[in-house]
């Protein structure tokens, strides 16, 4: 079923219109060029949305491998850091960074500049990493050391936070210069694809930093691993300093705000794809509490540290077969039609294991648990994890996008730390071992189920040329209401020959 802007009276008025969405140049409003039309290469179509997105496998590394740090420093620190707020604030501060990231973010990247907000997060990114390494307390006091770390992993997550809504919002516009039906695949491969690529390393770093420096020299091999860190965002520096604005943002932007029309036109779909992505990060973040359970199950508490980490390693794999399948996925079937039936197919599988935990959760059928309990988590990085974001940054006008997908992201973020404490919670009331299982998979399952409904039957269709249609449809709407779009887009923006330049639109420095 679409949702009820398909269904708007606006639709209409820009479906009567044969152009796309106008810029203005020195001599007023002209007609610009469909981006795919644009004469470029294919390597300066496709790096825009690299450097763009693969950011975020600094989200992936720097959240992951703070699971590893606090181990060692549990153990290093048996009695300073278990006794002290420490332990859970070093992990879960970098969530409250992160949302305040998305929202100011979202804020900047649309009345300054997507290009700008980049820069400035990757360069919190670099700054911070690189602080929590080297985190130290005054005459080397450890509780001032883990002050500190808390503090920088706070603006670590800010630093996080920026790239949802300035590098996914940027990638996702840049695709419109790809080939149709590839650019679904390409926007998932560079930020949902990157961020599991990043979980992967974030436990694979740890295990070979063990064995590098032993368990004789821990203070290293968390230093260490926090330090490499700074690589991810360091690497994309130069890329993301020579990056131009997005074509559609050039054209799309809005120098005033209409907030309260902006409101109407978008706050119901806003709040389903925000609801969406709550639900599955709920689900996501907080079962990780399983892998512990059943790596215990098979080398017991006992065990080297390394392989501890290694089947750590063996758990965040789950995640790319899905992540990289789901990228084609959405092409074939749509972001919609893949969110759902991914999501869908995993709520199935989780009431199955919620059925059969008494049995997949001993010693004897540990290796079918895994293996289950691995297609639960690909069948979620195969449906919203990698959709979500896409259908984000596509259901809203390029003038609000930055916003739109902060409010979405944070909402997701938030959904992930509300579930770190339920789920637990969930487990420690239930009646018996077995229910104590069970009931945390019967209601993820259960969310499951209501995320695929929620995806089917009140999301739009999202298709290769959305992010026009969508513009298309907002100018008509806020031209209903009265509202000049004649000055939106770049006041200094020229329009130049497309048959001769790589880009219809260029930006006076």
């Amino acid at each position: 079923m679409a949702s009820k802007r398909d269904e708007s009276s606006y639709s209409d008025a820009a479906a009567e219109k044969q152009e796309l969405p106008v810029t203005n140049s020195v001599d007023g409003p002209v007609e610009v060029v469909p981006l795919e039309n644009i004469q470029k290469s294919r390597w300066e179509r496709s790096w825009p949305t690299i450097a763009c997105g693969a950011g975020l496998f600094s989200d992936g590394y720097l959240n992951g491998v703070i699971g590893s740090v606090n181990t060692i420093l549990g153990i290093i620190y048996p009695d300073e850091y278990d006794n002290s707020p420490a332990s859970q604030n070093v992990s879960s501060i970098a969530f409250a960074g992160t949302v305040l990231g998305q929202l100011v973010f979202g804020v900047i990247s649309d009345h300054w500049s997507r290009k700008w907000a980049l820069m400035i997060s990757t360069v919190i990114l670099i700054i911070f990493a690189a602080l929590s390494a080297g985190s130290y307390g005054l005459d080397g006091n450890v509780y001032g050391m883990f002050a500190a770390l808390t503090a920088y992993r706070f603006f670590l997550g800010v630093g996080i936070g920026g790239e949802y809504p300035a590098g996914s919002v940027a990638a996702a516009e840049s695709t419109g210069e790809l080939k149709k039906g590839h650019r679904n695949r390409w926007f998932i491969m560079f930020t949902n694809f990157q961020i599991d690529a990043g979980f992967v390393v974030s436990a694979i770093v740890p295990m070979i930093l063990v064995l590098i420096f032993t368990e004789d020299h821990l203070r290293a091999v968390w230093r260490v691993a926090l330090g490499l860190g700074v690589i991810p965002p360091l690497s994309l520096f130069y890329l993301r300093l020579k990056l131009n604005e997005p074509e559609e943002f050039n054209r799309e932007r809005m120098h005033k705000y209409p907030v309260w029309l902006i409101i109407k036109y978008y706050w119901w779909r806003l709040s389903i794809v925000s609801l969406i992505w709550f639900i599955y990060n709920f689900s996501s973040y907080s079962f990780s509490l399983y892998s512990s359970k059943w790596i215990n199950i098979i080398i017991g508490k006992d065990a080297p540290l390394w392989q501890q980490f290694g089947w750590n390693t063996l758990v965040n794999a789950f995640y790319i077969p899905g992540s990289s399948l789901g990228a084609f996925v959405s092409d074939w079937l749509g972001p919609r039609n893949a969110l759902a039936v991914g999501v869908l197919v995993q709520g199935i599988i989780g009431f199955i294991m919620s059925g059969c935990y008494e049995w997949l959760a001993t010693p004897q059928y540990v290796a079918a648990f895994v293996v289950v309990y691995g297609i639960f988590l690909s069948l979620g990085e195969l449906g919203p994890g990698d959709n979500i974001g896409l259908i984000a940054s596509k259901t809203s006008a390029t003038a609000i996008r930055g916003q739109y997908y902060g409010i979405a992201a944070a909402m997701g973020k938030i959904g992930a730390f509300v579930g770190t404490y339920v789920l637990p919670i969930v487990q420690k009331n239930a009646p018996n071992p077995v229910r104590s299982g069970q009931d945390p998979f019967f209601v993820s399952s259960s969310l499951c189920i209501f995320s695929a409904a929620l995806a089917f039957f009140l999301l739009p269709h999202i298709g290769q040329d959305t992010i026009t249609e969508e513009d298309l449809n907002f100018r008509a709407y806020l031209e209903a209401n009265g509202y000049d779009t004649s000055n939106m887009g770049n006041r200094n923006a020229r329009v130049q020959n497309p048959e001769n330049t790589a880009s219809a639109v260029t930006t006076e420095a």
